[in-house]
């Protein structure tokens, strides 16, 4: 006997009698599943054939066995069935229950029903599990087509996440003031402060109230879908965050630190002091007002010092040791400095939660440390009981990012990244002594969603997550956070990296070798089944060596709209006119030196001649021949008579977004060729020099044009959703509709100027 024919002995779903939205969705998909009816202990009419569906806070029926002999320190599920259909669902939080529901539907039901017959528990591989910087549901990404975000929610729950970000701008731009050839007020789109919600008696008329309840009604809508599969609500603000400055000059004792950015920014744009006793209360009363609405809201992540937000005589970006009136006399030291600065920040971090905490105890504020390299130590000293950290990792100080890349001893700074997939000893010790402070350290990480791979969506590198995910859990990581969230099936119907992240987070014991051939044969058939592994293989293995391009690899592939831009060694020898097709969206102003030179941006230097010319280098010699391989494999597989129509499905959808990644790799390539031989050639000596540099621009350049053309043949032909498209035409952080147009553009212009002098114009940045 099956556990599916011992369920289906079942006569009655027994759930308490105020059932939590989550026991009644997930009693609900077992009586889809198995057609029986669902009932309170007030309307059970026999006792035979009962199965109990609970978290074990709200369970009114008798579960005291069941909670006492559970493990005291995971997340757990104990699932008992008899052969006549009694039995168990019993779950220690709400985020497990829906996961461990479609599983048992979904797995243990092919499993024998002896397994089960006395009990069993299950424990997950983290306590917290959530996805930071939802590109799809909350940020950048959220008019993407193709996009549900009932569905998404509903699969980050079967994933095994425990909590949901549900702050997001319900409309395609923000409610900034802004002037003409700045692009600033448009960083106001994500991690919305707490003023795009609600008003205080302060700041009430600063928003429209339509506009207000507009975000406010999206947020709490959010929220009700993920406590409709458990999850628990959260919300990632940049915070202290700017405020308009009519504001400022109704009340202008109240004026914080600068932070805009000197060079994206038109207008000077300034916080307020919060260690003012009015801006207290201003922030108590916001967070009061939206946890009224939203009860249960769990956590507020607080990023800071960049996109219009910072603290007040902090070191770092963009604020640089300035403030309010209140906290700083002059003739201060700088340790005296960083010392007030650190401890302001954790006062505000107390603000937060002691007035979340009048309305849910548990609230959670936890604070993204890297901006803070002078201040951390202060910072450490005085966090306590539910003033959280996260970080990619705990030896991080600054941006200064620990850990090396696996195949390139001399590339720094991967932390956080798809390529770190180690965790020092060092780390799990931080954790505990943290953990004793009463401070929770959440571990960012990505397994590609954003902040890696931009736009691409659903590439396959399952080994490479699993490797991470594992590191994290033997060093003692129980709070995780996947930077770029999470990728709905809608857009990856056959992402095994989604799978892998499923099965490990329900069941950290997984024989994940197993389990991806097992998923290939589900998907494939057993004939092909050996076929795909070995396209992932080939596919992780180019990951594997991929080398990071400093922004490009991550949001600057977009911001910069590389792939649609001419690669040419003058930028500026296109007409201006002929520019504003990718000019206009760009993360730019008329100044910035990336319109020039790719090897900045602003005053940031991105990528020196040296490692233009090794990345290149790499490139040629570690990935496209893996990636040519993976992609071959599946392109076989294809044409083989003997592959049945649904495995080819999944061999298209692979191929083709192993094909885009391709032209996304080349395109970094290209990026790096021409800084190597731009700088090459304008810092040449000879004429030999000069033509071998002219040459190396030549073959990147031919390269270019002919990977723009495979990426228009792609984009024309392709019913494979590779990247992530607006559904509401394009914008400085996704494309839309209209790419094919633009790399058509690019590819002209390229043809039309690739014999240009190289040049840079050093006086961009004096433009006015």
């Amino acid at each position: 006997m099956t556990v599916l024919d011992a369920l289906q002995k079942i006569k009655t779903i027994q759930i308490p009698v105020k059932p939590l939205p989550v026991e009644e969705t997930s009693a609900g998909e077992i009586q889809k599943t198995l057609n029986i009816d669902i009932s309170t202990r007030n309307s059970l009419s026999e006792s035979s054939g009962i199965f109990k569906v609970a978290v074990c806070s709200n369970a009114d029926f008798e579960i005291d066995g069941i909670e006492s002999g559970a493990p005291s320190d995971k997340n757990w599920t104990y699932f008992r069935i008899g052969q006549d259909g009694a039995g168990e669902l019993i779950v220690s939080h709400s985020s497990v229950l829906y996961a461990f529901t479609t599983r048992l539907l979904e797995e243990w039901s092919k499993l024998p029903a002896a397994d089960f017959e006395n009990g069993s528990y299950q424990t997950t591989a983290f306590r917290w599990h959530r996805p930071l910087f939802d590109y799809l549901l909350t940020q950048t990404w959220r008019t993407a087509r193709n996009f549900n975000p009932e569905e998404h929610i509903k699969e980050l729950a079967r994933a095994g996440y425990t909590h949901i970000e549900v702050n997001g701008l319900a409309m395609p731009v923000p409610y900034e003031e802004a002037i003409p050839g700045e692009f600033y007020s448009q960083f106001y789109s994500y991690c919305l402060g707490l003023d795009q919600y609600v008003y205080s008696d302060l700041n009430k008329g600063i928003y429209p109230n339509d506009y207000l309840t507009a975000n406010l009604t999206l947020l709490k809508r959010y929220a009700e879908l993920g406590r409709k599969y458990g999850l628990e609500p959260g919300i990632l603000c940049f915070e202290p965050r700017t405020v308009p400055e009519k504001l400022l000059q109704k009340y202008p004792t109240l004026r914080g630190a600068r932070v805009d950015h000197p060079f994206r920014s038109r207008l000077p744009r300034y916080t307020l002091t919060h260690s003012h006793p009015m801006v207290q209360d201003h922030y108590r009363e916001m967070l009061q007002k939206i946890l009224h609405e939203v009860p249960d809201l769990a956590y507020m992540s607080v990023w800071s010092n960049d996109s219009g937000a910072g603290f007040e005589y902090t070191s770092s970006l963009y604020v640089g040791r300035n403030g309010g009136p209140y906290l700083i006399r002059e003739w201060r030291t700088h340790e005296q400095i960083a010392e007030v600065a650190g401890k302001n920040i954790v006062h505000f971090m107390k603000i937060l939660r002691d007035a979340a905490s009048d309305i849910n105890p548990d609230f959670h504020v936890t604070l993204r440390l890297e901006p803070f390299k002078v201040e951390h130590d202060e910072i450490m000293k005085h966090l306590e009981d539910r003033l959280d950290i996260e970080v990619p990792s705990l030896l991080v100080r600054g941006y200064d990012l620990p850990y090396h890349h696996d195949k390139y001893p001399d590339i720094a700074g991967v932390a956080g990244s798809i390529q770190h997939i180690h965790m020092e000893p060092q780390e799990n010790k931080m954790i505990r002594q943290h953990q004793e402070q009463g401070v929770n350290s959440h571990l960012i990480y990505s397994h590609g969603n954003g902040y890696n791979l931009e736009p691409l969506v659903g590439i396959p590198f399952p080994g490479l997550l699993h490797q991470k995910l594992q590191a994290m859990v033997d060093n003692g990581v129980e709070h995780a956070a996947n930077l770029g969230g999470f990728t709905p099936s809608a857009l990856a119907p056959y992402h095994i990296n989604q799978e892998v992240f499923r099965a490990f987070s329900l069941d950290p014991k997984t024989d994940i070798t197993k389990f991806i051939k097992g998923k290939a044969v589900d998907w494939v058939g057993e004939s092909s089944a050996d076929r795909l592994v070995e396209v992932w293989k080939q596919a992780e293995e180019a990951m594997r060596w991929l080398p990071p391009m400093p922004l490009y690899s991550v949001f600057g592939f977009v911001w910069l709209r590389v792939w649609v831009r001419p690669i040419i060694p003058d930028l500026h020898a296109v007409p201006e006119t002929d520019r504003r097709y990718y000019e206009d969206y760009m993360v730019s102003t008329t100044n910035n030196t990336n319109l020039v030179d790719l090897g900045r941006d602003v005053l940031f230097d991105l990528i020196t001649q040296e490692y233009g010319e090794k990345y290149v280098e790499r490139v040629d010699e570690n990935v496209l021949g893996k990636l040519n391989s993976a992609i071959e494999l599946a392109g076989n597989a294809i044409k083989d008579s003997t592959t049945s129509d649904g495995a080819r499905e999944v061999f298209i959808d692979q191929r083709d977004r192993l094909r885009a990644l391709r032209c996304w790799t080349i395109t970094q390539r290209s990026v790096a060729g021409w800084v190597a031989g731009v700088y090459g050639y304008l810092a040449a000596e000879s004429d030999e020099q000069k033509k071998s540099r002219r040459d190396y621009l030549d073959e990147m350049m031919s390269s270019e044009i002919q990977n723009a053309k495979d990426l228009l043949e792609l984009w024309e032909s392709s019913e494979v959703n590779f990247m992530v498209v607006s559904k509401s035409g394009e914008t400085s952080y996704i494309y839309g509709e209209n790419l094919g147009e633009l790399v058509q553009r690019k590819i002209d212009l390229m043809e039309k100027y690739r014999q240009v002098e190289p040049r840079i114009d050093d006086s961009i940045m004096w433009k006015i």
